[in-house]
C-alpha cells in the first residue's frame, strides 16, 4: 500500500468520535486566531490584490470572503482568506518546521462547508485529520525541505486537501490521489518567504491548490499514487527522513495539541520565545536601557536569522530577530503595535538594536527540530552586572498549554479592523467557542459580512 492510500485510509477512515475534545477545541481555537489575523489582513495591498483578481473572475458564488461580503467558488474562496490571513503575519505555526497549518485548514474547511452545509463538528474534525496529516508529512521533511530552498506552502497543502476531502466525502482511493494531485501541484521558495510578500502568496495557492486537487479527485482525476515515496518523488525531492514515522503510532496522540502554536504576538515564530526571554530579562533588570552595553542571543538555530536591523516594514519587522529583542526590552513587551512604523522608528529601539549581537558558540539543539526550542538572551550593563533568562517555548505553545483567555485577547485586539460593530465581534467569538454546536456553518459565515 503506498504512502498515500496509507494516510487516505486514516483520513477517511477514523472514526469521529475518536477525535478527543483537546484537538477539536485546539482547532476551535485557530478559527478564533485566524479570523483575528484576516481582519487585519484583508487591508494588506497583497491581500486585496489576490483577492480583487479572484473577484473579477467571479465564478460560482459558492463561499464568501470573510469580512467583505462577495462569494466565489470555493478554492478562490479559501485562496482570498488564506492570503489575508498569512498576510498579517499574526496566525498560527506547527512549531517543528514553522509551517502555518491552520491558516489552510480554517479557510478551506469553512469554504467547502459553506457550499455543503456542513455542521460545526464536522468542520472541526476535518481540520484535526488535515493538521495531522499535514504535520505529519512536514516532520519528515525538517530539516532538508529549508535547506534545500522550499517554504512551508508544500506541506501545509496536504491540511488543506484532507480538510477538504474530508468534507466532500471522498473514499479512500479518491482521498489518495487527491494527496497525490497536491504533491505535484505545490511549491514555494522559502527565501522569497522571508524578504517578500510571497510568503502570503504561499499560502494562498495551499489554500486554492489543496481544495482544487480535492476537487479534482472527486470527479476522477488520477496522479501517481506512489509519489510520496517513489524515486524522485515528492519526499526524495525534499530531503524527507525517517519516513516511516509518518503514519507510526496513528491517533495515539494529535499534532494538533502537541505541535500548534497560535501566535501571541505577530512576526515570525521562531523570535517568539527569544523575544519573551528579552522581555523577562529586561523586567528583571529593570533598567533604563540605554545603560546596557550589550544585549546577546544565544540560540543555535538563530544562526539562520542574522535579519539586517532597523526593519521599515511589516516584512523585515517581522523577520527580524533583532528588533524583536530590542523592542521586547525597551517596552518591555512585543506585541501587535511594534508591526507599525511608529514602533520601527522609535529612536531607543533603534539605538538598541545597534547593541545586539549573537552568541558564536550556543548550546547544541537537541534534535533537527531547530524552532521548537527557544533561547537566552543575555543583557550586559555597564556597571557590569549581566542579567540572563532562558524561554524555550513562548506562550500559545501546545506544550506549554494554550488558553481561551489568551486566545481572546488576541481576537478582540485585532478583530475590529474587520469593520464589523463589537458586538457582532463579541458574538462571532462565543460561536466559535462552541463551534462544533453549530448544525450548519452557513450561519456562522454569513455573521463575517458587514452588512449581514
Amino acid at each position: 500500500m503506498t504512502l498515500a492510500m496509507q494516510l487516505a485510509r486514516h483520513a477517511v477512515q477514523h472514526p469521529a468520535n475518536a477525535i478527543p475534545d483537546l484537538a477539536l477545541e485546539r482547532a476551535e481555537m485557530i478559527i478564533a486566531s485566524t479570523l483575528a489575523s484576516t481582519a487585519v489582513g484583508v487591508h494588506i495591498d497583497s491581500a486585496r490584490i489576490i483577492r480583487d483578481l479572484e473577484k473579477d473572475n467571479q465564478g460560482t458564488p459558492e463561499a464568501t470572503l470573510w469580512f467583505d461580503g462577495a462569494r466565489l467558488p470555493i478554492a478562490a474562496a479559501a485562496k482570498s482568506n488564506a492570503v489575508a490571513s498569512d498576510a498579517a503575519a499574526c496566525d498560527d505555526s506547527d512549531m517543528r518546521s514553522i509551517a502555518h497549518i491552520g491558516t489552510i485548514i480554517s479557510t478551506s474547511a469553512i469554504a467547502v462547508a459553506e457550499k455543503l452545509g456542513s455542521s460545526g463538528r464536522d468542520v472541526l474534525q476535518a481540520m484535526v485529520l488535515g493538521y495531522e496529516i499535514a504535520g505529519r508529512i512536514d516532520e519528515a521533511l525538517t530539516p532538508g525541505r529549508m535547506k534545500n530552498g522550499f517554504h512551508g506552502s508544500v506541506s501545509t497543502v496536504f491540511g488543506g486537501t484532507v480538510a477538504a476531502g474530508r468534507l466532500m466525502g471522498l473514499d479512500q482511493t479518491r482521498m489518495a490521489h487527491a494527496l497525490a494531485i497536491a504533491a505535484t501541484s505545490i511549491g514555494g521558495m522559502a527565501i522569497a518567504a522571508d524578504t517578500s510578500c510571497a510568503r502570503e502568496y504561499h499560502a494562498a495557492m495551499s489554500a486554492q491548490v489543496g481544495v482544487m486537487a480535492a476537487q479534482a479527485a472527486q470527479r476522477g482525476f488520477e496522479a501517481e499514487i506512489g509519489v510520496f515515496e517513489a524515486k524522485r518523488g515528492f519526499l526524495a525531492a525534499m530531503g524527507g527522513v525517517q519516513i516511516d514515522d509518518i503514519t507510526k503510532d496513528w491517533g495515539e496522540s494529535w499534532d494538533i495539541c502537541t505541535d500548534m502554536a497560535i501566535k501571541l504576538m505577530p512576526g515570525a515564530h521562531p523570535f517568539h520565545a527569544i523575544a519573551e526571554a528579552a522581555e523577562m530579562a529586561a523586567a528583571d533588570a529593570n533598567v533604563d536601557p540605554r545603560d546596557i552595553e550589550q544585549v546577546v542571543i544565544s540560540a543555535a538555530q538563530m544562526k539562520d536569522w542574522m535579519a539586517p536591523n532597523h526593519p521599515r516594514d511589516l516584512i523585515g519587522a517581522a523577520h527580524s530577530v533583532v528588533y524583536f529583542v530590542a523592542a521586547a526590552i525597551v517596552d518591555r513587551r512585543f506585541t501587535w503595535e511594534h508591526m507599525q512604523p511608529e514602533k520601527m522608528l522609535d529612536p531607543v529601539i533603534a539605538q538598541l538594536q545597534n547593541k545586539v549581537v549573537f552568541d558564536p558558540e550556543p548550546a547544541p539543539l537537541p534534535d533537527r527540530f531547530t524552532h521548537r526550542h527557544g533561547g537566552t538572551v543575555i543583557i550586559k550593563l555597564r556597571d557590569g552586572r549581566s542579567i540572563s533568562r532562558t524561554c524555550k517555548a513562548a506562550r500559545g505553545y501546545g506544550v506549554r498549554g494554550i488558553s481561551w483567555q489568551e486566545v481572546d485577547h488576541k481576537y478582540r485586539a485585532l478583530i475590529a479592523a474587520s469593520g464589523l460593530p463589537g458586538g457582532r465581534c463579541e458574538e462571532i467569538l462565543a460561536m466559535t467557542h462552541d463551534f462544533r454546536s453549530l448544525p450548519d456553518v452557513r450561519g456562522f459565515v454569513r455573521s463575517l459580512t458587514v452588512d449581514a
